[in-house]
């Protein structure tokens, strides 16, 4: 059986204060979670603080972002062996954000795949369609493209250690959120793909959620089959929230 994992992308937020604050929050009312998988994704100045205060917690760290590059003259950029050495388990690759204001590509996306494979980071890949795209009837097509684009590059062995997000561009941000059924639908698509590749690494994918997920719908859509668990953003950035959140799907 899959475990359920929930992420908490803090975004471009945070303070040496404040971070210090909701850790410790969430360590104390996160204790006795073994059974489930958390992490929380702090920018890359907080990494270290987030490794000495959950080091000795059920809670895992990892980071927002990373380079397509093993190393370089790439100034401000990090790679997935800087973040190894941080312990950072995870890596979140081609958020909504990353390609709309970043203009990252799916080629892009695929090659930073790769690198965090490659460093021993897990990569949590990020796929979404916009309003427009769903309302086109293209959703499916246009995530199938991104997902393809990481296969053409790792193959689907790569996908054995990794993790998959999808949110629904539509939905962060916008206090819209997909129905538990409109996620299930888009999950099973997504698994229905690896398994053309691979059964196995399908059936054992764990796939989240991401779209304005709060303490009052997370429940609804953990229930659903192909939902492992939640990329949670805004409500990540407070402990009660959050915490709440990993109560449900636990």
């Amino acid at each position: 059986m899959r475990r359920k994992f929930v992420a908490g992308n803090w975004k471009m937020h945070g303070s040496l204060a404040e971070n210090q604050t909701l850790l410790s929050q969430l360590a104390r009312g996160l204790k006795g979670s073994e059974s489930l998988d958390i992490a929380v994704f702090a920018t890359a100045p907080y990494l270290f603080q987030c490794k000495s205060l959950l080091a000795s917690t059920p809670l895992n760290w990892g980071a927002q972002n990373m380079s397509q590059y093993s190393q370089g003259a790439y100034t401000g950029e990090v790679s997935a062996q800087m973040l190894q050495d941080f312990s950072c388990k995870y890596v979140i690759v081609g958020h909504s954000e990353r390609r709309e204001i970043f203009s990252e590509n799916n080629s892009v996306v695929a090659d930073k795949f790769a690198q965090a494979l490659k460093a021993g980071v897990t990569p949590i890949l990020c796929v979404g369609e916009s309003l427009q795209q769903r309302e086109s009837g293209v959703a499916e097509a246009i995530i199938s493209e991104q997902i393809q684009a990481v296969l053409n590059v790792v193959g689907v062995s790569g996908f054995a250690h990794s993790v998959i997000a999808y949110e629904p561009v539509w939905a962060i941000g916008t206090g819209k959120t997909a129905s538990p059924e409109q996620a299930q639908e888009m999950h099973a698509a997504i698994r229905a793909q690896l398994a053309k590749e691979n059964e196995n690494i399908a059936a054992n994918m764990q796939i989240l959620y991401g779209g304005s997920v709060k303490p009052g719908n997370a429940a609804d859509i953990f229930a659903k089959p192909d939902v492992d668990g939640a990329l949670v953003g805004g409500a990540s950035l407070n402990a009660n929230d959050f915490i709440q959140i990993c109560k449900a799907a636990s």
